[in-house]
């Protein structure tokens, strides 16, 4: 995620400004305005539209031990893995036709998608590409590829620090790092998210009022269709403060921010690996 930081307020806009309370946080994880009457056709054939469903609202650890926060919590990455959009849509998650508060027309969403339909928005039937929770602490965010093929899961995996896991078809990336909460997708099959770049980096300052508390990014690239992640680390003259990956001709292409990406001046060219081609049956 990118935040922007925008202009100080002076004192006497901070006296009349009411206080930011931000958006209600559901402790207990209660579900999100259920639609079960909406909803109850959808989740009778979808087993793991109700196993879902069970963990939000039954499976409540003990949070004094973070350990049992962190395993349960995994747990659910588990379940989202295996989800369908419609499951997350039932879960009364925003999303992109609505990401704060529950789906905006379930009669809508709950119809088949379109056969070849990648981005579901607007009047298009179908259950939403993305997903992204607004109300409990779990910064849950769900997106998925083309054709709902594959699916990254970013959740906070608890305190005392809450780092972000991310998974993608269940493969969890880079847990050494600290990972972004969003990431995007490739060609519908190369999952891309920001870690925090290397200590030793010289353009690198710790602690930073900028991304992840840092200001020199690592790329961390997963390529769904082989289950294999890259870790791409910035060398000394790349300073990838805001760093754009692109997929060009079969290349890979590091851009150190959007005015390079602009100016269409890549740090590094790199190739991407080709397509896995399905074996011949032999009769």
């Amino acid at each position: 995620m990118r935040w922007r930081w925008g202009r100080k307020k002076t004192p006497a806009t901070i006296e009349e400004a009411p206080p930011d309370t931000g958006p209600p946080v559901d402790d207990d994880f209660s579900p999100h305005r259920w639609e079960i009457e909406v909803w109850h056709e959808w989740l009778e054939i979808s087993p793991t539209g109700r196993e879902l469903r069970a963990w939000w609202t039954d499976g409540r650890p003990d949070r004094s031990a973070s350990d049992d926060v962190e395993r349960h919590r995994e747990r659910l990455a588990e379940i989202l893995t295996r989800a369908a959009p419609r499951d997350c849509a039932a879960l009364g998650l925003g999303c992109s036709r609505r990401v704060d508060r529950p789906c905006r027309d379930p009669r809508l969403c709950r119809q088949d998608p379109p056969a070849g339909s990648r981005i579901r928005s607007g009047p298009v039937p179908g259950a939403c590409s993305s997903f992204i929770d607004c109300w409990s602490p779990l910064g849950l965010r769900v997106e998925f590829s083309g054709n709902d093929r594959h699916r990254a899961v970013h959740l906070r995996l608890g305190p005392p620090v809450d780092p972000v896991g991310v998974w993608v078809d269940g493969v969890r990336l880079a847990p050494d790092l600290w990972l972004d909460e969003a990431g995007y997708w490739l060609d519908d099959r190369f999952y891309v998210v920001e870690a925090s770049g290397p200590d030793d980096h010289p353009e690198q300052l710790i602690p930073s009022m900028g991304h992840l508390g840092c200001s020199i990014m690592t790329v961390v690239v997963h390529d769904a269709e082989r289950a294999t992640t890259q870790v791409l680390v910035p060398e000394a003259g790349e300073n990838w403060t805001w760093p754009v990956l692109r997929l060009t001709d079969g290349s890979f292409r590091v851009y150190a921010d959007e005015a390079a990406l602009e100016a269409d001046t890549p740090d590094r060219v790199l190739p991407a690996a080709p397509p896995v081609r399905s074996r011949p049956r032999h009769g």
